[in-house]
């Protein structure tokens, strides 16, 4: 006979799947900035523009959203490392890029952009990873 908590688990398991957090070793696409300070981002909290933090493609972000909350999806606060034209920046996620509609799209906040490059240049090619 099984016991009450061994139910439990069972039930959970078969209504809350864990979703696997992507690895993937390099990414590349297109960064613009915008200001975090508008508002909260995805995560459910309020940054700086000062901050280093960027935002995610939906096509990342979404899938690992559990029960349509983004304040609980795992990637909020994951640290990733840009690399663009020989510099590199380390940011947290925090929000999710509702303008990139490729997979290695992010939004940067002004202080990651200007790390790599100045604000004018407005839109650059660079490439990612988790770290």
């Amino acid at each position: 006979m099984l016991s009450t908590i061994s139910l439990l688990a069972m039930a959970t398991t078969l209504v809350a799947p864990t979703l696997a957090v992507p690895t993937k070793a390099q990414f590349s696409g297109v960064m613009r900035h915008y200001s975090p300070s508008d508002g909260l981002g995805a995560c459910g909290t309020l940054h700086q523009d000062s901050e280093f933090v960027v935002g995610l493609s939906p096509s990342l972000f979404d899938p690992q959203t559990p029960n349509g909350n983004p304040n609980n999806n795992p990637l909020c606060y994951k640290r990733l490392r840009i690399s663009y034209n020989g510099k590199t920046v380390d940011a947290s996620v925090v929000d999710r890029c509702p303008g990139c509609p490729n997979q290695g799209d992010l939004d940067l906040s002004p202080a990651a952009f200007s790390a790599l490059a100045n604000l004018g240049d407005g839109v650059l090619n660079a490439s990612w990873e988790w770290i």
